[in-house]
């Protein structure tokens, strides 16, 4: 393959070797903590995980301090993306003021700011009040934006600690119900469908979401649906010994869940894989269960993890972790399938490289990760931004 001007303008098909290019991964759904928790992680140190990764885009979540709820925080992030130059950070905007879920935020403030802002969320809080939602999306209508949700009703997860079910009643913590998820995410399709605009569920965990997300496909809503490497892979079963590592909102769910969810992505019902990448201080995440934050490491392990458990479906991996959320984000010279003419946007993956998760080599400035110690198979030789390589030989250039 030859670059110039970071375009590809030759390709050699008759190379041949173990080595898989991709177009450059593009995650939908981020947390790079920057401003506000620079312990947890910076928009420089995400962005050097994520290009380990092999992504070339990261959507950047809203729930930072301040929350990115103004023109001015999400430009703050967006230069700071710009300024690390490792892949480009595209900031997601909060739909309602401070994450509190009375008030729009400034919706089309942000659109219209340099960061061009599309996709829209209050990730971590779910948009409870349905009249606001409806407003949202009704709003986002006009420049062809997208309310992204965390399904969540918070009426029924007061205190929740993780999935309710038997391993919960077993450990004596309180459960997270399914329909707490399901029940807003049959209330907003609705509302999608309701009003033609469009909605994008995020990290989907239940069987029930998966046949909810599919009828509203089936009626031709504008819906979109996410699912995390994480829940592909482990169930709430991990949990018994009460290690905060595999805390996470929402929390593991069963085997049941996990196989329904693998089918959901296999047939499209789910449209892409997102990290759902949320970094802790070790004192937020090294405590007693109850005290510790949700959320997991994911942007190094992410591809690993869909091999592990999807196969080494390349052309479906590249749809689901690049060309889908590439287009839901509107992100332009992103993914494209290799070809001449089309931006430099690559990463090449050794299939046969075997490697044990070490927390302390990941370039994360945390250390949560629920994959230490294990062995994967597959890891990211190299990512090209623009034809300019980030990673090379599986370290990052800078």
């Amino acid at each position: 393959m030859t670059v110039e001007d970071g375009i590809i303008v030759s390709i050699n098909p008759d190379k041949k070797g173990p080595k898989i290019a991709l177009p450059g991964l593009v995650d939908l759904h981020t947390h790079l903590r920057e401003p506000g928790r620079e312990d947890a992680e910076t928009v420089e140190s995400g962005s050097r995980a994520a290009a380990l990764g092999g992504y070339t885009a990261v959507c950047a979540m809203a729930n930072t301090s301040p929350v990115a709820d103004t023109a001015g925080v999400v430009e703050q992030v967006w230069r700071l993306g710009r300024e690390a130059g490792l892949v480009d950070v595209q900031p997601i905007g909060a739909v309602t003021v401070g994450l509190g879920g009375e008030q729009l935020a400034e919706l089309g403030a942000m659109a219209d700011s340099a960061a061009r802002v599309r996709v829209f969320s209050d990730d971590g809080h779910c948009v409870s009040d349905p009249r606001l939602m409806r407003r949202a999306l009704e709003y986002v209508k006009a420049f062809d934006g997208v309310i992204a949700q965390h399904a969540e009703e918070p009426r029924l997860t007061t205190g929740a600690q993780m999935n309710e079910g038997e391993v919960a009643a077993r450990l004596g913590l309180v459960g997270w119900p399914a329909v707490a998820e399901e029940a807003i995410i049959a209330r907003d399709v609705l509302l999608a469908g309701h009003v033609g605009a469009r909605l994008h569920i995020c990290h989907v965990s239940t069987a029930g979401s998966v046949e909810l997300i599919r009828w509203a496909k089936s009626k031709g809503w504008r819906v979109t649906a996410e699912v995390t490497p994480h829940h592909l892979l482990l169930t709430e079963d991990l949990a018994v010994d009460y290690d905060p590592v595999y805390k996470v909102n929402p929390p593991l769910r069963t085997e049941t869940d996990v196989l329904a969810l693998r089918k959901g992505l296999q047939d499209g019902t789910i449209d892409c894989v997102a990290t759902d990448h949320a970094p802790h201080s070790v004192e937020d995440k090294e405590c007693e269960w109850a005290y510790a934050r949700p959320g997991m490491l994911g942007l190094e392990t992410a591809l690993a993890i869909v091999v592990q458990t999807m196969g080494p479906q390349w052309d479906r991996i590249a749809d689901w972790m690049s060309v889908a959320p590439a287009k839901i984000a509107g992100l332009a010279g992103h993914g494209h399938a290799l070809e001449v003419g089309q931006v430099a946007n690559i990463a090449i993956f050794d299939p046969d490289v075997r490697w044990t998760v070490d927390p302390t080599a990941l370039a994360s400035r945390s250390r949560n990760t629920p994959y230490a110690g294990m062995e994967l198979r597959g890891r990211v030789e190299a990512t090209y931004l623009r034809g300019e390589p980030t990673v090379l030989n599986g370290k990052a250039t800078r």
